[in-house]
């Protein structure tokens, strides 16, 4: 993967809120969270909880899993970036080779 996905938050900001001309705070009520919470999810400055993810998706009617998605390519993606290089691969046991 070569290009860095694009954050929850963002995707969350311009397909949901923006089209829906919905605010920060007025997002953040209706999604039962903190503005902060919202504000710093949009902004990238925080990763989608597990529990944001299932309130976006109640929402929204979108799955939690799809929101979680987008979190988990990313988050690899960031760790790819800082690959251990130290790592030896285990022997290959005779019984899993051919």
């Amino acid at each position: 993967m070569i290009r860095k996905p694009t954050h929850p938050g963002t995707v969350f900001l311009e397909d949901v809120m923006k089209p829906l001309g919905l605010t920060i705070t007025d997002t953040a009520q209706m999604l039962g969270v903190s503005r902060k919470t919202l504000s710093e999810f949009v902004n990238e400055k925080a990763s989608l909880s597990p529990e944001m993810a299932l309130r976006i998706s109640k929402a929204t009617n979108t799955s939690p899993e799809s929101w979680l998605n987008m979190q988990q390519k990313l988050t690899l993606w960031n760790a790819s970036q800082n690959a251990p290089t130290n790592v030896i691969p285990f022997p290959v046991p005779d019984i899993m080779e051919g």
